[in-house]
């Protein structure tokens, strides 16, 4: 395998980073806040409660804990900065507003990618703006649906990834980090309320690691699990199930109405090769979680624009910073918002032929569409990897407030 990519993809969110502190820097000194720090949590229990106010909380908590994100926290990357510049196919745009929850009854734990460029193995907990800058990417959306948790953890840096395919030991010392925060979260903080599970490549691993030795075999746990979304990271099912293999209780999701399930998926333009990390079961990312099956599964999709199956449109979201400086996107006109956004773009559809299965991301027809257009940056074998989530960023928003919906009148 050749991991001249890895760094490439480093590489990416640290020109990222650079753009985001100067964004965040600007933000501040305009007299810009974040939203007031949502309620303690309520008593045990999968009913809801009134809510009060947080204080401002520190990084590391008793436990030892880092969290890169959690309510109360002052700077905090997952929350706030959601305006949005909507920009249609033939130029036209509008502004969206959305604002984070600060009060919400539902806690999403979020496991970011690969960023850290240390080079260690592993890497530390100290809180470093490629961190920072891929949780304002991924989850700061989410806000407006759950309060979101983030913990630092000793990750396999870029360094280590090809270390890790011959020692297991980064990739233990990576779980046993995310394995000690979820631990700290589920005994001081969740206090009983519903969870969403966000993961993404090295996240995702991280999160299928520990939703098959802490979830999935644990009734309470599942029950109060919402949703598991796990891009990027090959998620595995039996030839023609939705659930098996990777977990036994948890099955792909398949209705907006459906809880306790799992939306996985891997992006490209078209059928991933026989070397590509993503789509192919036993192969590439499929190492950092343990799964060597090569026959008798396939690697699960689940279209986060349609649950239910067959052909989406995709709801794109790209922080105008990523947007402005992204390997995978052309540049576009400036916006005064934080976010921009690109309907009626692209659609996607599952697709599984010659022992890969994968989301297919094609362009909707339109010769007066101006609006930039992707690539697959670090070549077929990656696709459109490194933007699996802002790619369905608005869809997968929804989908978790359809199944938070859900999951009220269920319970």
């Amino acid at each position: 395998m050749n991991y001249d990519p890895y760094v490439k993809i480093v590489l990416f969110w640290w020109r990222r980073a650079a753009v985001t502190v100067a964004v965040v820097s600007a933000v501040l000194a305009a007299g810009c806040s974040h939203p007031a720090p949502p309620a303690p949590r309520p008593t045990p229990s999968l009913s809801v409660s009134p809510v009060k106010k947080l204080a401002v909380v520190p990084q590391r908590d008793p436990a030892g804990t880092v969290w890169l994100c959690r309510p109360g926290l002052a700077g905090d990357p997952c929350a706030g900065g959601l305006s949005t510049t909507v920009v249609a196919g033939d130029g036209h745009r509008a502004v969206e507003s959305a604002v984070a929850s600060g009060s919400s009854h539902f806690d999403c734990f979020y496991v970011y990618p690969t960023v850290s460029r240390e080079s260690t193995l592993n890497s530390d907990l100290a809180v470093q703006p490629a961190e920072v800058s891929v949780a304002m990417d991924q989850a700061a959306r989410f806000s407006q649906v759950c309060d979101v948790w983030a913990p630092m953890y000793h990750q396999i840096t870029v360094d280590g990834l090809g270390k890790a395919y011959i020692d297991a030991a980064p990739g233990k010392i990576a779980y046993a980090s995310v394995l000690a925060a979820w631990r700290d979260f589920i005994a001081h903080y969740d206090k009983g309320r519903p969870v969403i599970f966000i993961g993404h490549s090295q996240g995702s691993s991280m999160l299928i690691r520990l939703l098959r030795a802490e979830v999935d075999p644990n009734p309470v746990l599942r029950h109060r699990t919402v949703v598991a979304i796990l891009a990027g990271g090959n998620v595995t099912v039996p030839i023609g199930q939705q659930e098996g293999s990777t977990f036994r209780h948890l099955p792909l999701c398949a209705s907006g109405r459906q809880t306790g399930c799992v939306i996985a998926y891997s992006s490209f333009p078209a059928e991933p090769p026989v070397d590509s990390d993503f789509g192919r079961p036993g192969q590439g990312v499929s190492i950092y979680s343990g799964q060597t099956a090569t026959t008798g599964v396939r690697v699960a999709c689940v279209n986060p624009a349609s649950l239910r199956g067959g052909t989406a449109d995709l709801s794109l979201y790209f922080p105008v910073a990523l947007e402005s400086g992204s390997s995978s996107m052309l540049p576009t006109p400036a916006v005064s918002t934080s976010w921009v956004a690109y309907p009626g773009m692209y659609s996607a559809a599952c697709q599984s032929r010659a022992g890969a299965t994968w989301l297919e991301v094609r362009k909707i027809a339109s010769g007066r569409d101006t609006r930039p257009q992707l690539t697959e940056s670090l070549g077929p074998a990656w696709g459109y990897h490194l933007v699996d989530i802002n790619l369905a960023l608005g869809n997968l928003v929804a989908d978790v407030r359809g199944e938070e919906a859900a999951y009220q009148e269920q319970r």
